[in-house]
C-alpha cells in the first residue's frame, strides 16, 4: 500500500487580479506566465497541485478526498475540503474595501460551510503604505450604506500604516482593504466569500465596474471592529515569533538558523512557507524537502512530527 505520509511541495495557484503586479516574481522568484498584474498565488489549497512523491501531480483537495485520516487528520471532515488556505497577496494598487461572513452567516446567505477569518503577515511595504482597518467607531451601518451608495465612504474608513514585519488578525465581520505597495503572506478559513462595499470607482480588466454586494455587506459588517496591528518585526532576535492564535488557525513565524528544530504536529496537517532563505524539511517518513524562498509545502497530520534545519524563515500555520 502506498504511504502517502510524507512532506509535500506544492505548486501554487496564480491569479490575475486588476489590482495586482510583479512582486511574486520580483520578491518572491516566482515564474508569472504572462505580462498579466498578477495578485494571488494560492499555495496551499484544494486547488494546488501537488508536486513530488506518491501524490505527485494531483491537486491537494483530491487527495485529501482520497486519503483524509493521513492528510488531514481526524479532526477534520474532507467532505468539506482542506480547511485552510495559505496564499500571497501583491496589492500594487488598492483592493476593494470588503467585509467576509461569519460561518453561521456563510451557510445562511450561501449555504457554503464556512466563513472566512483571516490574518496577514507583511513581508514587504513601500514607505507610506497603508491599510483600512474598518470604519470609525460609532458609524452606523445605515451611515456606511448611504456613504456607499453616495461614494463618500473613504471619508469614515480607517486607515493605518503599515511596515514589513507587521501581523493583523482579522475575525470575519472585518471592514478592510489592503492598500498599494503591500506584499503579504495570509493564512485564512478556506473561503472565497467577500462581499465587496466599495472599490474606490475602477474597472475591471474588461473595462466594466466591478459588482458591489452592499446588502449582504452591510449585513455582516461589525462597524465597530478595529483591529490592532501587532509590529512582530521587532522581535527580530527570537527562533520563534507569534502570528496568529485562534479556533479557526494559529501561525508562527521560524527563524530556523542551522540547528535542526523539531515540531509535532499534534494530530493536524501542518502548512509551511518559505519567505526567506532555504529551509530543509524532514520527517520519519518520505524524502526530505528544501523549501526556498516563495515555497510551500503541505505535511500531512500522518506524520507526527518533522524537523527544519537550514537558514531561512518559515511561516508555519496549522
Amino acid at each position: 500500500m502506498t504511504d502517502v505520509r510524507y512532506p509535500m511541495l506544492m505548486l501554487p495557484a496564480l491569479k490575475v487580479k486588476v489590482w495586482g503586479g510583479r512582486r511574486l516574481e520580483t520578491m518572491l522568484g516566482k515564474t508569472l506566465p504572462d505580462d498579466s498584474p498578477y495578485g494571488e498565488s494560492w499555495e496551499i489549497h484544494d486547488s494546488a497541485v501537488i508536486e513530488n512523491g506518491a501524490l505527485a501531480g494531483q491537486t491537494l483537495g483530491d487527495a485529501a478526498k482520497a486519503h483524509p485520516a493521513a492528510l488531514l487528520g481526524d479532526k477534520h471532515d474532507p467532505a468539506a475540503g482542506v480547511p485552510l488556505l495559505v496564499k500571497f497577496l501583491d496589492a500594487n494598487e488598492w483592493l476593494s474595501v470588503q467585509v467576509h461572513p461569519n460561518d453561521a452567516q456563510a451557510k445562511q446567505l450561501e449555504g457554503e460551510p464556512r466563513g472566512k477569518t483571516e490574518a496577514w503577515y507583511v513581508l514587504h511595504a513601500d514607505p507610506g503604505a497603508k491599510l483600512v482597518i474598518g470604519v470609525y467607531p460609532g458609524t452606523s451601518s445605515a451611515e456606511m450604506a448611504r456613504a456607499i451608495r453616495e461614494n463618500t465612504l473613504e471619508k469614515l474608513l480607517v486607515y493605518q500604516d503599515v511596515t514589513a514585519g507587521d501581523a493583523l488578525f482579522m475575525r470575519a465581520n472585518t471592514i478592510h482593504a489592503l492598500g498599494p505597495g503591500v506584499l503579504i503572506y495570509e493564512i485564512q478559513q478556506s473561503s472565497d466569500l467577500t462581499y465587496r462595499l466599495y472599490d474606490w470607482g475602477r474597472v475591471d480588466l474588461d473595462g466594466k465596474p466591478r459588482a458591489l454586494h452592499i446588502d449582504k455587506g452591510v449585513q455582516v459588517a461589525d462597524t465597530q471592529l478595529l483591529p490592532s496591528i501587532r509590529r512582530t518585526g521587532m522581535q527580530t532576535g527570537a527562533e520563534e515569533v507569534e502570528i496568529a492564535s485562534s479556533s479557526f488557525f494559529n501561525a508562527v513565524l521560524h527563524h530556523v538558523r542551522g540547528a535542526d528544530r523539531s515540531v509535532e504536529m499534534g494530530g493536524t496537517f501542518h502548512l509551511l512557507t518559505c519567505i526567506d532563505g532555504a529551509v530543509t524539511v524532514r520527517a520519519e517518513s518520505g524524502e526530505p524537502i528544501t523549501l526556498s524562498k516563495g515555497r510551500s509545502a503541505f505535511m500531512p497530520a500522518g506524520l507526527g512530527r518533522f524537523t527544519l534545519s537550514g537558514t531561512g524563515d518559515v511561516l508555519r500555520a496549522w
